[in-house]
């Protein structure tokens, strides 16, 4: 069960294995692109690829989904980047269902583990394979691995390393499982912490906070949402910063431009800016940016 990107490398591995992958369920399909035609998920499109069967209820409350389940008669569910799933679904499979989930529970518990270490400047973060109850990554721990987290990680590259070493995880967590040999570890409620979702208002730069911040913001929202501002009355969006050492202005000011280099002055310290997206245009590196931009020291963004 899962929707995207991130649950493939799961989804290959369980295909790959000795395994019988019987189902997939995953989100019914959107109207995208300028057609609005109908598409998949990741999951949903690798599911009709490959000849598995595919799932994809409107609701996960509906009898109808209960049956076909049932009638599949699971060993177990593997979900990753899913939906919150209802008790009277956990309680079909023989083993219930067991959860990859991108953090070190109990540490980012909820929908942004990913973003939430990156924004908050992490060094390490992990993988947590857990057996699923009612409320929300509070389930025992079957497995845990501790991955450091690069200076030039952002959300997806982070991401996509995070959901290969959980792929292998998962196999790991299966085997112990189908042996008999899994040692569920409860999880510890004091040393919980929270991911919550990311919003919309939490995309806008606010310049008077200090450059680290900014930029691990930056790290941990790109390449979707990004992170944004204005730039002569226009949205800008960015996706790739780096941290300068040198004295800061005005907050939001440019401080340093050049024909490959924009600089801009935060609350503390000064942050350049390496790849930008300008509303109306494609995203680009920064000397791509200024060839046709009209900008001079002194102006400011997020006015």
């Amino acid at each position: 069960m899962g929707n995207p990107n991130f649950a493939i490398p799961a989804l290959k591995a369980i295909h790959r294995s000795n395994h019988d992958l019987i189902a997939v369920v995953s989100n019914p399909p959107k109207p995208m692109g300028r057609g609005r035609s109908l598409h998949s998920t990741s999951v949903g499109e690798f599911a009709k690829k490959n000849d598995v069967k595919l799932i994809e209820p409107l609701s996960l409350t509906s009898k109808d989904l209960k049956v076909q389940l049932k009638k599949l008669k699971p060993d177990i569910f593997v979900v990753v980047a899913y939906k919150i799933l209802p008790d009277k679904l956990i309680e079909i499979p023989v083993h219930g269902a067991i959860n990859l989930h991108a953090s070190l529970l109990p540490k980012y518990r909820g929908a942004g583990p990913i973003q939430w270490a990156l924004m908050n400047g992490d060094k390490n973060t992990g993988v947590s394979i857990f057996q699923i109850k009612q409320k929300v990554d509070t389930g025992d721990i079957l497995l845990q691995k501790r991955v450091k987290i690069h200076e030039d990680d952002n959300m997806h590259s982070l991401g996509m390393r995070l959901c290969e070493t959980g792929a292998n995880m998962l196999l790991e967590t299966m085997k112990s499982i189908e042996e008999g040999k899994a040692f569920p570890v409860k999880q510890n409620p004091k040393a919980a912490t929270k991911a919550p979702k990311i919003t919309k208002n939490m995309t806008v730069i606010d310049w008077s906070w200090p450059s680290n911040k900014i930029h691990n913001w930056v790290r941990g929202l790109s390449p979707n949402p990004g992170m944004s501002s204005t730039l002569n009355s226009k949205k800008i969006r960015i996706f790739k910063t780096a941290i300068v050492d040198r004295k800061a202005g005005l907050p939001g000011s440019i401080v340093e431009l050049t024909k490959t280099n924009l600089s801009v002055s935060t609350g503390e310290g000064v942050l350049s800016l390496l790849e930008v997206q300008i509303e109306g245009r494609r995203r680009m590196p920064i000397d791509e940016f200024l060839k046709g931009a009209k900008l001079g020291i002194g102006d400011k963004l997020g006015i």
